[in-house]
């Protein structure tokens, strides 16, 4: 494995403890708050730098099958942080999340840990 490989791999489990710190949060406190919004943004940030070295490293196309997991997957965390950047814009900072938007949230994280599981098997598997 190559270093970008490693380097994104390494970024990616970062990823993870940083999503799983924000949604946890928030679906048990079922509120905004900084820390909320602040590990989940951290988490889009670990997961875009992942996802590029992972791409860059990689002598496979990014047109796979997990490779399609991996963008829906980010894409779905990417909008559940805008999400939820406008809701705190619009209500304020420790509001209570909306019922629509808590779902989302846990079943985009949901998504994520399914690509992030199915990436580390394909690794394994190797």
């Amino acid at each position: 494995m190559n270093i970008l490989l490693k380097l994104g791999s390494s970024i990616v489990v970062l990823a993870l403890v940083s999503y799983s710190v924000g949604i946890i949060t928030e679906q048990r406190k079922k509120v905004i708050s900084k820390s909320v919004l602040w590990f989940l943004t951290l988490g889009v940030c670990l997961d875009i730098t992942a996802t590029v070295l992972m791409v860059l490293g990689s002598s496979k196309s990014g047109l796979s099958i997990h490779g399609i997991i991996g963008y829906s997957s980010l894409a779905a965390m990417f909008i559940d942080a805008v999400l939820m950047w406008r809701q705190k814009t619009e209500k304020g900072i420790n509001t209570k999340v909306s019922k629509g938007l808590h779902l989302y949230s846990r079943y985009a994280y949901i998504w994520w840990v399914l690509a992030f599981i199915t990436g580390g098997l394909l690794v394994a598997l190797k």
